[in-house]
């Protein structure tokens, strides 16, 4: 199955609403790029920039008290899911008032409000915590939807394999969603699977499978609504392989001399916000100025969670053995 009806998507607000939201994320990052280099953001950054599509037009169509599970590299899922962006940014900083209280960073984003189970920073490793939410709402009765995001890399994993059989063969309630930007870390996709269609991978469990354009978050948001739907009727879980490309390099350490150059300007050439922006415009349903009047919102937005963060408390000393042993009663 590769068409995708793209009508559930095509009105002119969920488009814009798509616009923004990938605007949002993608300036969201730029920024982080600026203060990891001025070393006020520490640690690990893996950016999706490129990628936008995906965050927007698949976390854009859940429900309230869908679960998702996500991977290093979610910036964009939480900001997609509705995590605030002070809370994202504060996290960032490692402060007080970080969706994760400061102790996760780039890589663990949490929000439990949200139903948001974080950033993982073992390959895979999102996989069985998926599963199991997805079998404690099944057994709780609730019909709901575990959404897992992981990349091409961790089809690689055992994990990847265990947990897509046990969902088919439980018919859990899971859309699992593969990132193939084409490069695990530094390995190409061709170096690593004999068969690069991983959506036949995914076929192989028996479940329903097929490939999504990755830089089209209309299209992205349809493949969604049509997988969600399915699983919510009771027709067990689906995979959705979105085909992306990451146009920064793997993290802020890597020196990426791994892929050509050309390659990269080649899928820039297809980068999702022009494109939706040329497609709003071509419609008649954005002006000229309606992306520098999206970014004017959005940049304002950005520098208000940096002063948030940059004036939020670090948790304090006394608070170091808190979640670290269980509480006695």
């Amino acid at each position: 199955m590769t068409a995708v009806d793209d009508g559930a998507a095509s009105a002119p607000g969920e488009r814009i609403e798509l616009l923004r939201q990938m605007i949002r994320i993608r300036r969201f990052e730029e920024r982080c790029v600026e203060l990891y280099s001025a070393e006020a953001i520490r640690g690990f950054l893996h950016l999706s920039i490129g990628e936008e599509a995906v965050a927007a037009g698949l976390l854009g169509v859940l429900e309230p008290g869908d679960a998702v599970v996500s991977t290093y590299r979610e910036h964009g899922h939480a900001l997609a899911r509705g995590v605030p962006m002070d809370a994202v940014m504060a996290e960032m900083y490692g402060r007080a008032t970080g969706c994760s209280h400061g102790r996760g960073g780039s890589m663990h984003l949490f929000d439990g409000e949200r139903r948001f189970y974080g950033g993982n920073a073992i390959v895979g490793g999102g996989l069985p915590l998926a599963v199991g939410l997805a079998l404690a709402d099944s057994l709780g009765g609730r019909n709901t939807v575990t959404v897992c995001l992981f990349g091409d890399g961790a089809v690689a994993e055992g994990e990847f394999h265990e947990c897509l059989n046990l969902a088919a063969l439980w018919r859990l309630p899971v859309l699992f969603a593969c990132e193939n930007n084409r490069y695990a870390m530094g390995t190409a996709l061709k170096r690593e699977h004999a068969v690069t269609d991983l959506s036949l991978r995914a076929a192989g469990y028996g479940l329903a499978s097929w490939p999504v354009d990755g830089m089209d978050a209309v299209e992205v948001a349809a493949a969604a609504r049509r997988a969600l739907e399915s699983i919510r009727g009771g027709r067990g879980p689906c995979f959705l392989e979105l085909r992306t490309y990451r146009f920064r390099a793997h993290s802020m350490y890597d020196a990426d001399r791994y892929r050509d150059k050309a390659e990269i300007e080649e899928w820039k050439a297809r980068d999702p916000i022009p494109r939706l922006f040329a497609e709003l415009r071509a419609a008649g349903a954005a002006g000229p100025d309606a992306q520098v009047k999206l970014e004017a919102e959005v940049d304002a937005e950005i520098e208000a969670a940096v002063a948030a963060a940059e004036s939020a408390p670090l948790e304090p000393i006394t608070d170091l053995t808190r979640h670290v042993y269980a509480e006695t009663r």
